[in-house]
């Protein structure tokens, strides 16, 4: 079960894709939904059917505004082959994240919707398989949004311990191409991104790679993000031919002796955008980010995050951002 609560909008601040619009211009006061999925497990293997919230390399959880988005259909998991993980689905609908009602399935290329088409259904399957002391697993998978893109992954994560070091990789390869009646027109994207980590102690550095390769940018669901090493919270980086960095750094205060309190500092520079408008584009983005998550007590749980967000480009809006998220979880058994 699902509630927003408006707390404040007016009929200049609405189409965010924060709450949803009414007739009259306005932002609803509320909205809510409630979703059930059936579940069945036989041995290592389980079966979901109903209202899904997947979390996959091809349509990942968001949970990145008010609400997250859901989605209609079934789902097989199996672990029967030890270190070895199969999933595959066949869904038929989603609710977004400003909606309470269900919808078809429509696309985003790069950063820009596809509305002019919906597709019945999005179908995928997937095996990662773990080995090296669950140090290292690769994956392979495959996604089709019926009749308007089908996609291919492959994928890599490592973690290696080096001395007072863990050294980590997480690189990965997608490849995407038009699929069925072509509902949107062709689809050509090829992707490789790349985030490689060194953890010390309480810090952990990363530096990162992306790069758009194809007549267009990435396809995904629309509305949903990705496991891009430099899709961020606002900005993707993931319009045609845009290459990408990123630095980042993350620091867990529990090395000083205070366990909860994080913070997480990046930033990525994308350029080599086609446009298509006769000029590069060019597009930054730098984010801080500071949690702190109740260790005891009656709040024991409560996590509050204050996210600062700065994105700035030459072709697409630049944003200023603050987000204050509250994140509780109540164990029930």
């Amino acid at each position: 079960g699902t509630l927003g609560i408006k707390l404040d909008s007016s009929p200049d601040r609405v189409n965010t894709g924060l709450l949803p619009v009414q007739e009259d211009g306005e932002a609803a006061d509320d909205y809510s939904r409630l979703g059930v999925a059936g579940k069945m497990r036989v041995s290592k293997t389980e079966l979901k059917v109903g209202e899904l919230q997947p979390n996959l390399p091809v349509l990942m959880f968001s949970d990145i505004r008010l609400l997250p988005p859901s989605y209609q259909g079934a789902s097989i998991t199996s672990t029967e082959i030890a270190g070895l993980t199969l999933q595959g689905g066949h869904l038929t609908g989603t609710s977004l994240r400003n909606e309470a009602g269900d919808d078809k399935i429509q696309a985003q290329i790069g950063y820009q919707p596809q509305r002019q088409a919906s597709s019945d259904a999005f179908n995928y399957a997937g095996a990662d398989y773990a080995f090296n002391a669950n140090r290292t697993t690769v994956g392979t998978w495959y996604a089709q949004l019926e009749d308007i893109y089908d996609q291919r992954l492959i994928s890599l994560k490592h973690a290696e311990p080096v001395g007072d070091w863990v050294l980590g990789a997480n690189m990965g390869f997608y490849d995407s191409s038009e699929d069925g009646k072509k509902l949107i027109g062709e689809v050509d994207n090829q992707a490789f991104y790349s985030l490689l980590s060194a953890k010390r102690g309480g810090h952990t550095f990363f530096v990162g790679y992306q790069g758009m390769y194809g007549d267009q940018g990435f396809p995904k669901v629309f509305a949903n993000i990705t496991p891009l090493g430099n899709e961020v919270p606002t900005y993707e980086f993931a319009s045609a031919d845009e290459r990408s960095w990123q630095v980042r750094h993350d620091y867990d205060f529990a090395a000083l002796g205070i366990p909860g309190l994080t913070t997480t500092v990046r930033y990525i520079k994308g350029d080599n955008v086609d446009t298509g408008k006769g000029f590069e584009g060019e597009d930054w983005e730098r984010d801080l980010d500071i949690g702190y998550v109740i260790q005891s007590g009656s709040l024991k749980g409560l996590g509050v995050r204050i996210r600062n967000v700065t994105a700035r480009s030459n072709y697409r809006t630049d944003i200023d951002e603050n987000r204050l998220i509250l994140n509780y979880t109540l164990a029930l058994f």
